[in-house]
């Protein structure tokens, strides 16, 4: 499954559409007096995850189509857990995402403890990164230090990235849940 999760976050927005069964909706809920005319509402099933997601903002189904469509590579990314070998140093897409990273700034150069490199949220890679290093935790039944320690960054780094990113949070939450520890603060 994990060739194909990761296919699923880099294909174009065409093939993951493709692999979509695609419904329109009349959309209720504010947004002018021409809102409720057409069918703008677009729910996405993407069938080989079984991923569910809608898109209502806007009065354009175009427009919807192109936000569920962003939502359903976060989705993939946050709720497709593919099984992380515990100990193994990152590899495949989780280290290329690292490699392709931004550099960490001059001042955190200069520390001795490893830290995570900035990743944008809107950077190629970033979806890619995200789901490996869920994937890390789900292998280390959530503990963070442990997850960071074989991930080869600080514990504080981890969090900061999870920190960041409310879906990841949530996730990260839910996965520490599932083994008995309390939530991330």
């Amino acid at each position: 499954m994990t060739a194909s999760r990761d296919q699923h976050l880099t294909m174009s927005d065409d093939r993951l559409l493709a692999e979509c069964t695609v419904e329109t909706y009349r959309a209720s809920g504010p947004g002018g007096q021409h809102r409720n005319k057409r069918d703008s509402g677009v729910r996405l099933t993407h069938s080989p995850t079984g991923v569910v997601v809608t898109a209502t903002e806007r009065r354009s189904q175009h427009e919807n189509r192109r936000v569920a469509v962003r939502r359903l590579r976060k989705a993939i990314a946050v709720r497709v857990r593919v099984p992380a070998e515990a100990n193994a140093p990152p590899a495949g897409p989780l280290a290329e995402a690292l490699a392709d990273a931004t550099l960490r700034s001059s001042a955190s150069l200069r520390s001795t403890s490893p830290r995570w490199p900035r990743l944008s949220q809107k950077s190629g890679t970033y979806l890619l990164a995200a789901a490996h290093i869920l994937d890390r935790l789900e292998a280390q039944e959530g503990k963070v230090s442990d997850a960071a320690a074989a991930l080869g960054i600080s514990t504080a780094s981890l969090g900061k990235f999870l920190s960041l990113d409310t879906d990841l949070w949530t996730e990260a939450n839910r996965i520490r849940r599932r083994f008995g520890l309390k939530p991330l603060r």
